[in-house]
Parts: C-alpha cells; sequence; structure tokens
C-alpha cells in the first residue's frame, strides 16, 4: 500500500525556514506515511528552489499568493490525504503518531500551535489560536492543516486569494476540523517585530473585517505595509 499523505508547502524567498520545516518531517518519511512533497513557489529568488529540487520535490511555479499556490500544489497532489503546511513552521517529533490514528477517518485536522519564542505573551498567543480552533473551528494555516482529498475536492479547496485563504476553507470545513495533539511551531518573526500584543490585536481586527465581508485582496494592502 503506498503511503497516504502528500505534503504541499507554498513558498516565496523561504530559504531561511524551509530546511527547517523538510527537517521535521522525517520521521513522516521514516514511517512510510509520506507519498510526496509538493512546494508551490511563487517567484522565489532566493535558494529555495534549489533546496526543493535537492530533497527530491515535485516544484510547481505560479504567481505569488499563498491561496492560489496551495490551490496549484493541491492539484499536483495523488496522495488520498493532504497535509499543508508553511514554510515556517516546524512538526514536532511525534507529530507522526498524533496523525495515525485519524487516517482512517474522514475528518480534517489541525495541529496545536507554538512559537519559536520563550515567554507569557507567545504562550498566550498561541493559547488563544488553539482556544479558536477548538471552540470556532478556525485554525490559520501556519497550524497546518490534515485534511482527506475527498473532502478538500467536496469543499472546493483553498480559494484563489491572497489572505485569510485559511480562514476561508476552515469555514467551508466548520464542524470537521479536529486538533491534534502534536505541535505545529511556527516562527515570530513579525510578532518580533511589530510587538506581541499589537500583531495580535492587528490579526484579530484582520479577521473581524474579513467575516464581515471585507475583500481579501483589500486586506491584502493593509498587510503589506
Amino acid at each position: 500500500m503506498r503511503a497516504p499523505i502528500s505534503v504541499i508547502i507554498p513558498t516565496l524567498n523561504a530559504a531561511n525556514g524551509l530546511p527547517g520545516c523538510l527537517a521535521a518531517l522525517m520521521p513522516g518519511l521514516e514511517a512510510g506515511v509520506i507519498r510526496e512533497l509538493v512546494i508551490s513557489d511563487g517567484g522565489s529568488q532566493d535558494a529555495t528552489l534549489r533546496i526543493a529540487e535537492e530533497v527530491g520535490a515535485r516544484v510547481v511555479t505560479g504567481a505569488p499568493g499563498r491561496g492560489g499556490q496551495l490551490r496549484r500544489g493541491a492539484a499536483q497532489a495523488t496522495g488520498p490525504w493532504l497535509l499543508f503546511l508553511h514554510a515556517d513552521t516546524r512538526l514536532s517529533p511525534d507529530w507522526v503518531d498524533a496523525v495515525a490514528p485519524v487516517l482512517d477517518g474522514q475528518g480534517a485536522w489541525a495541529f496545536r500551535l507554538r512559537f519559536d519564542a520563550p515567554g507569557l505573551a507567545p504562550r498566550w498567543v498561541a493559547g488563544w489560536a488553539n482556544l479558536r480552533s477548538r471552540v470556532f473551528g478556525l485554525p490559520y494555516g501556519d497550524q497546518g492543516l490534515l485534511v482527506p482529498r475527498a473532502l478538500y475536492d467536496r469543499v472546493g479547496g483553498f480559494p484563489d486569494q491572497p489572505l485569510m485563504e485559511d480562514v476561508a476553507i476552515a469555514r467551508c470545513l466548520r464542524g470537521r476540523i479536529g486538533l491534534l495533539p502534536g505541535l505545529a511551531v511556527t516562527e515570530a518573526d513579525r510578532y518580533r517585530r511589530n510587538g506581541w500584543l499589537r500583531q495580535g490585536a492587528r490579526n484579530l481586527w484582520r479577521l473581524i473585517r474579513y467575516l464581515a465581508g471585507v475583500p481579501a485582496e483589500r486586506l491584502q494592502r493593509g498587510y503589506d505595509r
């Protein structure tokens, strides 16, 4: 029986974080649960594509924009399960043990979030994200998303939009996303630059505006600034 999971990673100048992300996937290769790695690149000018080629990934290229990149990557994947990961996210060493029991099911799953930073503020922000995921079924993309291919196709997949693509698909999957015991450890660069309270407030305000109907393209302009 072939390995069930296709891993899909969107990249854009991700050479700094991608090696750590890929190294954390090794337990899945050793356990025989990863079928393939698909890198969906949005025009990297650094060493991202070289790193992808060195590890034997299938590389898909196209316009930048995480929603479109994820959608193109999924279109090339062949596994019955799709695992979407950000390039700056590292799964905990026990992630295979976390996902193995759910691979016979039909639901979608995200990992518990942790930041690669010490202190109370990172724990508080991650705690809110995990609570939001558990209570409202709205995990963000940096928590990963493990979803059966059949269910992904049934809800229409990731929308081709520049921001909030993770919230969009989570809303389509509402009631069918569980939280795994494994961790997704993600970089906290934006929080370090902008401050934990300020960045957390920005994220919450952006989410509220999106849920109220503000187009993702408009939100993206503010996000870039």
